[in-house]
């Protein structure tokens, strides 16, 4: 399959997985019980997560059709479907469940998978691995965030 297919094919999953994770979390940040949390001081402000996720997943997405073009196998296909869960899954669990350390143990996971990816292919991707730098470091920004919300509340 040609690059520009797979990078069609990952953007539709991937801002399809941030579809659902709103989806998912109903109110979410408006929500009175997440308004009313103690938060951490270097929770950014709310348009800054938009614009934080449409860059990951445009870099994400690209980084994605370049490894499956290099390294297409049935290991990277559920690599990419575990990531997909826990990310959609995590909005579900700490922004409609309110399951703050559940939250916690699912962003962690999701960074571990992230992680992986970065540190297993770098050799295949070469430069190329910057493309998923900026989605590990978010998913470390954002485990610190909700750390801090299960800590302080």
């Amino acid at each position: 399959m040609k690059k520009a297919l797979w990078l069609l094919i990952f953007l539709v999953l991937n801002f399809g997985a941030l579809g659902i994770g709103v989806f998912l979390m109903n109110n979410g940040p408006q929500d009175s019980w997440y308004m009313e949390l103690n938060k951490a001081p270097w929770t950014p402000p709310g348009w800054f997560f938009g614009v934080a996720w449409t860059t990951i997943m445009i870099c994400f997405s690209i980084y994605m059709a370049y490894l499956i073009q290099v390294k297409s196998t049935v290991n990277i296909c559920l690599l990419f479907f575990v990531q997909f869960i826990l990310n959609t899954s995590w909005n579900y669990v700490f922004f409609n469940q309110h399951l703050v350390l559940l939250g916690l143990m699912v962003i962690v996971l999701l960074t571990l998978v992230v992680g992986y990816f970065l540190l297993k292919f770098r050799n295949l991707m070469k430069q190329k691995t910057g493309l998923i730098v900026p989605y590990f470091i978010w998913l470390i920004v954002a485990s610190s965030l909700n750390a801090y919300v299960y800590l302080n509340n």
